[in-house]
């Protein structure tokens, strides 16, 4: 006989749990083509690039001396005078983003939704400017002239930490760490929570501020960063025949996640909605990525299966297009993998770190941003620098100039060192 209450607690089994669907009511954004929705989306849909000399240190004796800084961007705007000094600048781009994004939401926090509203803004890297600046300090001057601050302004969870504290949000807290799909996973497990009924409303996002000595040092060392410093506009050219590596850029994304019933009791804009998240590991090297794709094909699927969907049904890709070697042909070919050799080909596709350079662990959380405003606006942004298209990168990776189109579903895709990767799915909503 079969059970007249499916739903109802017994010992033993678990309840059922109705799936709740998840959108996108605020965004902000902290970036090399400036702070908020307006003046990054003009300029990124314009084709402007943020990429310029180094300002942080002297990187003279660098092999790559440029990057994309948010040069405009002041502290004191953001944290209290007496605060700054005890946050690395990772967390000062953070709570910034936080809160435009939760102002752009038009939320507010009471007694009686605190509890449901939570935090997940990670980093890939973090606090490694304090890190490198408290070492010249014990080297130079001893451990007593340690800053008290130095490990809490190091931490990545902390960004989750001050943002909980300054709005006094209750609910889930807590930070992701996946290198450069750190923004996405992020966003992912956000959307997550709220679909399970774990929370209402969800900030999720990722910062990054490492234009430090220490991190472009080591990444040069490592052969991931250009060499191309006399051309600094030019130096992001991904699927371009040029590309020789990518362009370190700093600041953050963080979007407000919420249920659909909530959204709507309260009239809220919604800027899209998410409906699809998948995450795989290529299990293959701790920095090159599978060479056939087919890790980064494997997430996309999952993300579409996630979300019910068929490979055709996508209209859009914001790709993860870093302008490596390696990386953007293994895109390519993880995208014919995921969606067919027919149907990749009439993919539009961009990576709009051409523009802002690579935002690290902050990546995801911009681009997933940049998505659902491609979705929204019904305009694409471009892949600029791309003049000498590399024979091996042969998709619509639309060149230079953005492209006015409605599609109705689009993916976003973040990978990261160690193999690890993350596509977020989201549809334009009507």
């Amino acid at each position: 006989m079969s059970d007249p209450n499916p739903t109802a607690y017994c010992p033993g089994r678990i309840p059922a749990v109705e799936v709740r669907r998840v959108v996108m009511t605020g965004i902000g954004l902290v970036t090399p083509l400036g702070m908020g929705i307006q003046p990054v989306w003009e300029g990124l849909t314009g084709g402007r690039s943020g990429i310029g000399p180094i300002t942080r240190f002297n990187p003279e004796e660098y092999a790559c001396r440029i990057a994309g800084e948010c040069r405009n961007f002041q502290p004191e705007d953001w944290v209290d005078k007496k605060d700054v000094k005890k946050m690395d600048l990772f967390m000062h781009f953070g709570v910034a983003a936080a809160q435009l994004a939760w102002e752009n939401s038009g939320l507010a926090i009471t007694e009686e939704n605190a509890s449901r509203v939570g935090v997940i803004i990670g980093s890939g890297i973090g606090g490694l400017t304090a890190i490198q600046n408290q070492a010249f300090v014990l080297q130079e001057r001893g451990p007593r002239r340690i800053s008290p601050f130095f490990i809490p302004m190091s931490l990545i969870n902390l960004i989750s930490g001050h943002v909980a504290i300054r709005y006094g949000m209750k609910g889930p807290n807590h930070a992701v760490v996946t290198a450069c799909a750190t923004g996405a996973h992020a966003i992912g497990d956000a959307m997550r929570i709220i679909q399970r009924g774990e929370a209402d409303v969800m900030l999720a996002g990722g910062a990054e501020a490492a234009i430090c000595e220490l991190a472009v040092g080591g990444f040069a060392a490592a052969k991931a960063l250009t060499s191309r410093n006399d051309d600094p506009t030019g130096a992001s050219r991904p699927w371009d025949r040029g590309r020789d590596g990518f362009v370190m850029a700093e600041g953050a994304g963080v979007v407000v996640l919420e249920s659909l019933e909530s959204a709507q009791k309260r009239g809220a804009t919604i800027y899209a909605e998410m409906v699809g998240y998948g995450m795989s590991g290529d299990a293959y090297h701790i920095t090159a990525p599978q060479p056939d794709g087919e890790g980064a094909a494997r997430c996309m699927n999952a993300a579409l299966r996630d979300a019910r969907l068929n490979p055709e049904q996508i209209g859009y890709i914001n790709a993860h297009g870093t302008s490596t070697p390696i990386g953007d042909h293994m895109e390519t070919l993880a995208i014919k993998l995921a969606f067919g050799e027919a149907h990749a080909r009439k993919l539009m596709i961009s990576s709009t770190k051409s523009m802002t350079g690579h935002l690290l662990g902050a990546a995801g959380g911009v681009e997933a941003i940049f998505t659902a405003l491609a979705l929204q606006s019904g305009v694409l942004p471009p892949t600029i620098n791309l003049t000498d298209p590399d024979p091996a990168c042969d998709l619509d990776y639309i060149p230079n100039t953005a492209r006015e189109q409605v599609v109705d579903y689009a993916l976003s895709n973040s990978f990261g060192f160690g193999g690890t990767n993350a596509t977020l799915v989201m549809k334009r909503f009507h």
